[in-house]
């Protein structure tokens, strides 16, 4: 499962994640449905991030998840190695069409990994058979083609997803989605205009891309991540936004 990831991204995500407007919103949005899907399992509950990278989501699975037994698996060594300084729980190096277990798990995660891989149905369909028979998915994917820009193909995206889409082939894989919704709606309009503005270069012209879109800018850094702490009472109690620049769904096998 290497998709076109390229593992030399991660020492500068490690480098930006912490503080970061959109990890920060994001693992605040993880955490908070992880916590709602595992609070209906008994202890015990068996917990995995597949593609954890570099550990930054899952140090906050394990925080929500005090009375289950997180896992992180990734394809990439490079990545395992900085997890392994940032989370407690075991991490396993496989692949998912091959997966190393010898059990199924009640909550599995993905985020922000499907759109690396060309095969997206049977990433979903690898994914449902390691899931509990009353298991539940967790998945965060980019949305909307229309904001395809140099920047997906720098970091190895196969595609951008309509809401639409990632709800029929999840139910098409047997899922039933219990919830679906876009989100990071607060950046839409930043990220429609600079997406129409980009323009590439060549690899100079996608290495500034990539740059740009992760730099951190103080005082915008701070506003927006205000702006984005507002959409989690929306999911909180599970009401759709009708924009963003990602989708989040919460499916359970069918």
């Amino acid at each position: 499962m290497t998709g076109g990831y390229d593992p030399s991204h991660f020492a500068p995500l490690v480098a930006i994640e912490d503080r970061h407007f959109w990890f920060r919103a994001r693992n605040r949005i993880i955490s908070l449905l992880a916590k709602q899907a595992v609070s209906e399992f008994a202890a015990g509950y068996r917990v995995l991030e597949v593609g954890c990278g570099d550990g930054n989501v899952l140090r906050f699975l394990e925080k929500a998840c005090p009375d289950g037994v997180v896992v992180g698996m990734d394809y990439f060594r490079e990545g395992l190695a900085y997890a392994r300084g940032r989370c407690s729980c075991p991490l396993v190096q496989g692949d998912l069409k091959l997966p190393p277990f010898g059990k199924t798990f009640h909550l599995i995660g993905m985020f922000d990994v499907l759109e690396h891989l060309p095969d997206d149905r049977q990433v979903l369909n690898d994914l449902w058979r390691i899931l509990d028979a009353q298991g539940m998915l967790i998945l965060t994917v980019p949305a909307g083609p229309a904001l395809w820009s140099v920047f997906d193909e720098a970091s190895g995206h196969c595609r951008r997803y309509r809401k639409e889409d990632l709800e029929q082939k999840l139910r098409e894989c047997g899922y039933m989605v219990e919830y679906l919704t876009p989100y990071m709606a607060g950046i839409y309009p930043l990220v429609w205009l600079s997406r129409r503005l980009g323009k590439r270069s060549g690899p100079d012209g996608m290495a500034r891309a990539v740059e740009r879109d992760l730099r951190i800018i103080p005082g915008l850094n701070g506003m927006l991540s205000v702006v984005l702490s507002q959409e989690i009472r929306w999911i909180r109690r599970r009401r759709g936004l009708p924009i963003g620049t990602s989708l989040l769904a919460v499916a359970r096998k069918a």
